[in-house]
């Protein structure tokens, strides 16, 4: 893919980023307790009392948006579920780019499908790809509380197959946006497959890129943290798109098509 230059970080750029991090830590510290985690039933709090300040000032959540996260809350693979702030930001991004045709690689219980869904217009659409459906079983009804079922496009199968379905039937650069949650070893396939149905000016956003923080120092033998690794690296220099890298949640990269 064609690389974007890269330049040197101004000194007072370093600094600023670097006092940004001790006020996290600081308020990680001020908390005198554990961080929450995901499932907790709550969302996440990577930084403790500083980032549930954050929620309690920023969080608008569907009370059928409640309603299933504290049921995937009680799954045993509930540390799946996307963050319920980071899910905001999804569904104000659809919102704000008009969004029509979405795509969703990786649903596990429709928590981030259905914030999607609520936002879109009546005819729009959410292509949700996973390959386990008794993890979707669990939203599925609440979909339809919500009134937005008619929305979802559920494919059970691997993504891959579906996005190439896609574009063999023609609609490549028609979606206006896609969230890429799935296994981390084929998400530079994910990536450049949903490169290619999204229209310009729409927005791939892809998740989990800080994965524990384990990409500072990606072991040779971890598969998953190697593939996150060198996508980040390479989206860095990828002139097809302008990024923002969110320390939200796990991480997540915004990519916007150019």
């Amino acid at each position: 893919s064609p690389e974007m230059p890269l330049f040197s970080v101004p000194k007072e750029v370093a600094v600023g980023t670097a006092m940004l991090g001790v006020a996290f830590a600081t308020g990680m510290l001020a908390g005198k307790r554990r961080p929450r985690t995901r499932g907790s039933g709550d969302c996440p709090l990577p930084f403790g009392p500083l980032w549930q300040y954050i929620l309690d000032h920023s969080l608008r959540e569907h009370p059928i948006l409640k309603k299933l996260r504290l049921l995937t809350a009680d799954h045993p693979g509930s540390n799946m579920m996307v963050s319920c702030d980071q899910a905001q930001l999804m569904a104000n991004l659809v919102k704000l780019i008009k969004a029509k045709k979405v795509i969703e690689i990786g649903v596990f219980t429709g928590y981030n499908t259905l914030n999607m869904a609520l936002v879109l217009p009546d005819n729009g659409r959410v292509i949700a790809c996973d390959i386990n459906e008794d993890y979707v079983k669990i939203g599925k009804p609440l979909w339809k509380e919500a009134g937005v079922e008619h929305k979802i496009d559920l494919r059970i199968k691997p993504a891959v197959q579906t996005l190439d379905e896609l574009l063999a039937s023609g609609e490549a650069e028609t979606f206006d946006f896609a969230f890429i949650d799935a296994d981390k070893e084929s998400c530079n396939e994910y990536y450049e497959k949903c490169l290619r149905l999204i229209k310009k000016g729409g927005i791939i956003a892809i998740d989990n890129v800080l994965w524990g923080g384990r990409v500072l120092k990606p072991r040779k033998d971890d598969l998953a943290t190697q593939s996150i690794h060198h996508l980040n690296e390479k989206l860095l220099r990828d002139a097809r798109v302008n990024i923002s890298m969110l320390p939200m949640g796990d991480g997540v990269t915004l990519a916007f098509k150019l």
